[in-house]
């Protein structure tokens, strides 16, 4: 849809390249970290090859991200979103379940997320 086409009240919402490359960096980790699961401790050669992959990219995507982000909130948002996409990896492709602590850890992790990228000065948008 054009930006011509759309009505008064509806607004396109773009996020910044930087996001993206946050974004890529998280879900390439939780693939090295999902693949290092499978991997059967580096004994596996394909599991083992991706999450080699997984981590180098990740890394990568993370440089990206941090031409236009301060480091100190590049980190806080990729370990804190890594850890949500990574333990919903291991509800979804391992069977793996969570009790009421970690259920609470992982309201607070995205509560500190949300904090950050609405209230905070440091963050960049």
């Amino acid at each position: 849809m054009s930006a011509a086409a759309l009505s008064p009240t509806q607004e396109t919402i773009i996020l910044p390249t930087h996001y993206f490359y946050l974004i890529a960096s998280v879900i390439t980790e939780a693939v090295g970290y999902s693949a290092l699961n499978a991997s059967a401790q580096m004994t596996r050669l394909w599991p083992s090859l991706l999450v080699v992959a997984g981590f180098a990219s990740s890394f990568y995507f993370l440089a990206l991200a941090l031409k236009h982000m301060p480091m100190g909130i590049t980190y806080a948002l990729a370990s804190g979103l890594g850890i949500i996409v990574v333990v919903l990896a291991g509800l979804l492709f391992f069977g793996q379940r969570l009790d009421l602590a970690a259920i609470v850890g992982l309201a607070l992790i995205t509560a500190g997320i949300i904090v950050i990228n609405s209230m905070s000065d440091f963050a960049v948008h």
